[in-house]
């Protein structure tokens, strides 16, 4: 993938299954093919609770989202990896907080760019979907659309949410949130989750089961110590990284999961 922007919407491949719309297929939703219905088929049987593992990382999303715009003010996000949407939208959580939230979606699946754009023509500007790759920053920050919807000037929450298992380590996605971290304002934060497992073997079964189905498009199932290292010279919040369920947990129900593979992530502030 090169770094153009917007460049005109790419072709819709329904044979090779894409994360997005698999991970669409996992929460419920039906905005996906019949190869992505089969790739998760496969990934069930090496990871059988990688449906729980969706569903919980997306009310992880959800606490974050609402504990950001009402605990700590912010009225921006930038939701890198966005996916298909759905009902709980960031910029729907956020503004059922704050209704002058403003939220800039950033993914490169060309799936999730017609369904986005779709949904956002209902709203009045506050929410823009932006087609872009998530290895080049710079060229996300300096986005026009980007720049008429965030101010950079003013502390902005920067997502990176069950999507940088996608980034393959060549790509350094370390590297990725050290610079978005080093454009935003202090009194920013980054909220990271992705995942991971202690198992060795567990993590090369599902990198390599994910990435025979995507055609290569995956990056990799990694070690917590890994992705601790994705947040290093930001304060992280209390609790630090963890399993997702256990972070600020609610009375949102908790799907049961048991597996070596988890949904490890936590949130971060821009000093």
């Amino acid at each position: 993938m090169d770094q153009d922007t917007d460049s005109g919407p790419p072709p819709i491949d329904t044979k090779t299954p894409s994360v997005a719309r698999m991970h669409d297929y996992l929460l419920g939703g039906t905005d996906n093919y019949p190869a992505d219905r089969r790739a998760c088929s496969k990934l069930l049987r090496v990871a059988p609770d990688i449906r729980a593992l969706a569903l919980n990382n997306r009310a992880f999303l959800r606490r974050a989202v609402r504990m950001l715009a009402r605990e700590h003010g912010i009225r921006q996000f930038l939701d890198h990896g966005s996916g298909l949407p759905t009902r709980d939208n960031v910029h729907r959580v956020a503004q059922a907080v704050h209704p002058d939230c403003r939220v800039v979606y950033v993914d490169n699946d060309p799936t999730a760019e017609a369904h986005g754009r779709t949904l956002l023509d209902e709203n009045d500007g506050s929410a823009r979907f932006l087609r872009a790759d998530l290895r080049y920053p710079d060229t996300i920050l300096d986005h026009p659309d980007v720049r008429a919807t965030l101010d950079l000037q003013r502390p902005v929450a920067a997502l990176f949410v069950s999507v940088l298992h996608c980034i393959p380590d060549h790509a350094d996605p370390a590297a990725i949130v050290r610079r978005v971290a080093e454009r935003l304002c202090p009194g920013s934060f980054v909220l990271v989750s992705q995942l991971v497992s202690h198992d060795a073997h567990a993590r090369d079964a599902v990198t390599r089961c994910m990435d025979e189905a995507t055609a290569g498009r995956w990056g990799a199932v990694r070690s917590p110590t890994a992705v601790d290292d994705f947040l290093d010279g930001l304060d992280v919040e209390p609790p630090g990284l963890t399993e997702v369920t256990d972070w600020h947990p609610d009375t949102e129900p908790r799907i049961l999961q048991r597996t070596d593979v988890i949904e490890y992530g936590g949130l971060a502030r821009v000093p």
